[in-house]
């Protein structure tokens, strides 16, 4: 029996350790805003924060985040509210299959939370490892200096 904290709630769960943490969020947790990309960790669409840092779940044994923090797409908004890179993404329509996105926006997130004021070049360069299909990475980097701004107490 392995204890996670995802999203702010304590689970027990009977799986193996070895299993990825992917797949017990997905099949387990029933949290599947944790896309399945590539499996071998070159996309980011399967990126989750653990400990506030960006981790492919896809390449992440579920016994290693025992007893630490993740957080997944379904845990940022709070109160029924969006968190501002949520936001951004759908003011700038900063998607379109939507595919990436979850893995886009915690990564911005974690970005955003150690560098509260990047560049472009700087966002551009954070979320280099995650691939868009749909190319939209100019309003990506858009929504991301907005949130950026809203983060800040700006508008």
């Amino acid at each position: 029996m392995l204890d996670l904290t995802v999203n702010g709630t304590r689970h027990s769960v009977d799986v193996d350790p070895a299993r990825t943490l992917l797949s017990v969020l997905r099949t387990e947790l029933d949290l599947t805003g944790t896309k399945y990309g590539c499996g071998e960790g070159l996309c980011g669409a399967c990126s989750v924060l653990v400990d506030g840092e960006v981790t492919l779940s896809c390449q992440t044994a579920v016994g290693e985040v025992q007893g630490k923090k993740i957080t997944t797409i379904e845990g940022l908004s709070t109160g029924g509210k969006l968190h501002p890179v949520q936001q951004a993404f759908i003011d700038l329509d900063a998607m379109q299959c939507g595919y990436c996105t979850p893995g886009m926006i915690l990564a911005s997130v974690a970005l955003l939370n150690s560098n509260p004021n990047p560049t472009a070049q700087q966002i551009a360069t954070e979320l280099e490892g995650h691939i868009c299909r749909c190319g939209v990475y100019q309003r990506i980097v858009a929504a991301v200096e907005q949130a950026a701004v809203a983060m800040r107490g700006g508008r």
